[in-house]
Formats: structure tokens, C-alpha cells, sequence
């Protein structure tokens, strides 16, 4: 029989207080050690819990390994576009429905769309991500790394190994495919950091004015500013085609129509930033991990077979998506819990990939775990399309860093992005020998 809620949800199902605000508050998700607590309690205590805090809409938090692919595989169920994808608070998504016509939805990604939008456009781009596609931009990926290793070896040894290397290389690598010219990368490497460190007080922008709902003004401001960027570079691509990812999303076509800038532009921006962020999170997530585990480092270092599995291991501890969130649009069940039509749901990949049930000592880094599959990349259709091309990222970078060094240690705290979204390392203070 399946619990059912009611307008709160029976005392049982409630998430407390401070348990949730870890896990939804952006400031507090900084925390790192306290994020995983608290996600922790909950797969033990509320696997599926009713979470209400104050400014924020009341949302079911789905901790399971299980229950999140389950709520995955169910996509004509549990809708992106109802709701905003991004769990805000209230006058953050206020904001974005009053200057986009009572939508949330101001930038047309895959991850805000349901079917047939969802299946048409994704189409679009997956020729261009499949394993075999991906291989094939090895070489290209690996003069990048080499470039950027010997710009780190020929600098001090003393370095913030987020901000001094791991964010320039992929945004090095997603810019290549788009035909972005080099001196463009400081502008998109600022509107990057802007777009997914819109709730940190650190990556809030000068030009806006302090307000309840500034993070969803930064937001909506980057999107525009990413707009002014690329809407010229569609019509360039659109009247001279090059061989590059841009050349082929501007001139696809969805339902026989060519595509609109609105969709074109969404597509870039997912990419774009997706592409770049987590990737550049996941890379420092492997550093710290051989920083605070000497013995693995030197396992890694005597047996180099092992960097594909230190790359999935660093991704499934790193899982820098936090969430999606999904809208029920009939009741349905969840292990035993009935969603009523019209609740939200937020799906916490990182509590997935570190659910005891699947991942044994899920809290530690081991860069030998087989199996590893990790949620880091979402489940069902919904899952990353540049997954491969991420693990292709990391692993070629980490077979040209290797072999340089002897040693690395840290030698101050890591720092977290405030985020409850995308998030992960921004800074991680390192120390490194050379041969």
C-alpha cells in the first residue's frame, strides 16, 4: 500500500529542517563535508523525503540510487518543462516567469525539454558524440593537454590547480569544436563561471543591482550576453559552413523547419557551459583525491592502465550536477510513495553515486572501483550527451600530467562554489614536484 501525501506530507516523510537547507540552500552546499552528511541521513532516514523551507517551493528529495533512475526511466511522467529544471527559491523563478512570459524556461537547453522538442533536437548533435565520433578528436585533444601541461610546468609550483589549470583546457577543447577564435576564451571563460556561479557572491556581476532575485537576474543577463554572442556566429555558419559543431548545429533543421536561433542558441550555451564546468570540476576532484591519498597516487603513477578508472572514479565523486528536478503530471508511485500530480521531485545525483547499496564505501576514492556505474551523467534519456567526450577530456590530460610529477600534496583548504546546481571545487591550492 502506498503512503500518500497530504497537503505536507505526513510527519514520517518530512525532511528536518536543517537536513534539507544542506542539501537545497546554496550557501550551505559550499560545505562539502556537511552536503554529504546530510545526504547521507537521508538515504539511511528519508530516502524519499518531503523537504519545505522557508522561500523555497516544497519539493520531494530523491536520495536513492534506485529511485532516481527509476524517476529517470519514467520520462512521459516526470517532466523537465512544467516547473523550472533548477530547484530556486520563489523569487528567483518569479523573476525569470515575469520577463519570460510566465516561463522559467529563458534558454532553450535539452535539459529543460520534454518529447518531441527533446528527441528532435537531441539528434541533432549525437552523431557528433558517439564513442566512435569522439575518438576521432584524440589528437586534437591531446596537442591541448600537451600545450596546457607545459604552461603549468613552466610556471611555479605552487599553484590554484582550479583557477591556474583545470578551467582553461576544457573550455579549450568545447571552444575548438565551435570554431572560437582564442582570443574569445577570456570573455567565454568569465560568462561561464558567471552562468553556473550565479548564486555565489564571489561570481556575482558588477553591473546589477543587490536584490532578493539578483541570482536569477545574473542568469537571465549571461544568457542575453551569450546570445549577442553567438547569433552572429549562426548567421557566419549559416552563409559559410565550416567542419565544426557550430557549422552543424546552425544549419540542422527540426521537424523539416530550419532551426530557430532560439533553439540554436540554447544548444550552444548547453554545450558551451555543461561541457566546460563539470569537466573542469571533475579534473580537480581527481588532483585533490591524489593529493589526500599518497598511496594512490603512486599506485596511479606505477600503472597508468588505471587513469580510465581514475577518471570514473573522480567523476562519480565529483557527480558536479547536484540535481534536475522533475514535475509528476498523474500521481505515480516511487518505492512505495505516491508523488501526487503536480509535486516536484529533485533528483540528487551525487547522493546516487555515493548510495551504500550500490558504491561499498561510497565516501571513499578508489581509483581501481569496478564496477563503477555512477549517476555523475543522470540516467535515462535524459543522460549527458557529452559524457564520452568528458571522460576522453580527463583521461588524455591526466596521461600527459602524470608522468611529469613526482609528488603533490595541498597545501591550503579546498573551496566550493556556492551552488545547489552545478557545482564543485574553485579553488584547490596545490603544491606538485617535477621530475
Amino acid at each position: 500500500m502506498a503512503t500518500v501525501l497530504e497537503t505536507f506530507g505526513p510527519q514520517e516523510l518530512h525532511i528536518p529542517e536543517e537536513i534539507a537547507a544542506k542539501v537545497v540552500n546554496a550557501n550551505l552546499c559550499a560545505d562539502e563535508p556537511a552536503f554529504f552528511e546530510a545526504l547521507a541521513w537521508m538515504r539511511a532516514n528519508r530516502p524519499i523525503g518531503w523537504a519545505s523551507l522557508p522561500g523555497y517551493d516544497p519539493i520531494w528529495i530523491i536520495s536513492r540510487y534506485a529511485d532516481v533512475v527509476a524517476v529517470e526511466r519514467r520520462a512521459d511522467v516526470f517532466l523537465n518543462m512544467v516547473d523550472n529544471p533548477i530547484f530556486n527559491p520563489q523569487a528567483d523563478d518569479a523573476f525569470l516567469k515575469e520577463v519570460n512570459n510566465g516561463t522559467c524556461q529563458v534558454v532553450a537547453a535539452l535539459t529543460h525539454m520534454d518529447n518531441p522538442d527533446h528527441k528532435a533536437l537531441r539528434a541533432i548533435a549525437t552523431p557528433y558524440f558517439t564513442p566512435a565520433r569522439v575518438n576521432k578528436l584524440e589528437a586534437d585533444v591531446r596537442a591541448i593537454a600537451r600545450d596546457t601541461v607545459a604552461k603549468l610546468l613552466a610556471g611555479p609550483r605552487e599553484i590554484d590547480f582550479v583557477k591556474d589549470f583545470a578551467l582553461e583546457y576544457p573550455l579549450r577543447v568545447i571552444m575548438s569544436m565551435f570554431g572560437v577564435p582564442d582570443s574569445d576564451l577570456p570573455r567565454m571563460l568569465k560568462l561561464t563561471q558567471e552562468f553556473f556561479g550565479f548564486k555565489d557572491s564571489e561570481e556575482q556581476r558588477d553591473d546589477l543591482e543587490i536584490t532578493a532575485d539578483m541570482a536569477a537576474r545574473q542568469f537571465h543577463r549571461v544568457i542575453q550576453d551569450y546570445y549577442d554572442y553567438f547569433t552572429p556566429m549562426t548567421r557566419d555558419r549559416r552563409a559559410n559552413p565550416r567542419d565544426d559543431l557550430m557549422s552543424v548545429i546552425a544549419n540542422s533543421e527540426v521537424d523539416g523547419e530550419p532551426i530557430s536561433d532560439f533553439f540554436a542558441n540554447g544548444y550552444y550555451i548547453t554545450i558551451a557551459t555543461a561541457g566546460h564546468d563539470t569537466t573542469s570540476s571533475t579534473t580537480a576532484t581527481g588532483m585533490k583525491a591524489l593529493c589526500e591519498n599518497p598511496d594512490q597516487f603512486a599506485r596511479l603513477k606505477a600503472d597508468p592502465s588505471l587513469i580510465p578508472t581514475f577518471v570514473d572514479e573522480a567523476i562519480r565523486v565529483a557527480a558536479p550536477v547536484r540535481h534536475f528536478t522533475r514535475t509528476a503530471i498523474e500521481d505515480a508511485e516511487v518505492a512505495g510513495i505516491t508523488i501526487r500530480k503536480g509535486q516536484r521531485l529533485m533528483l540528487s545525483y551525487p547522493s546516487a553515486s555515493r548510495d551504500e547499496a550500490m558504491f561499498p564505501d561510497g565516501g571513499a576514492f578508489d581509483l581501481a572501483r569496478k564496477p563503477n556505474r555512477h549517476l555523475a551523467f543522470g540516467s535515462g534519456p535524459h543522460m549527458c550527451l557529452g559524457q564520452h567526450l568528458a571522460k576522453l577530456e580527463i583521461r588524455i590530460l591526466y596521461e600527459e600530467l602524470l608522468p611529469h610529477l613526482t609528488a603533490v600534496r595541498l597545501t591550503g583548504a579546498p573551496r566550493y562554489i556556492e551552488t545547489n546546481f552545478v557545482g564543485g571545487l574553485k579553488s584547490l591550492p596545490v603544491a606538485f614536484e617535477t621530475n
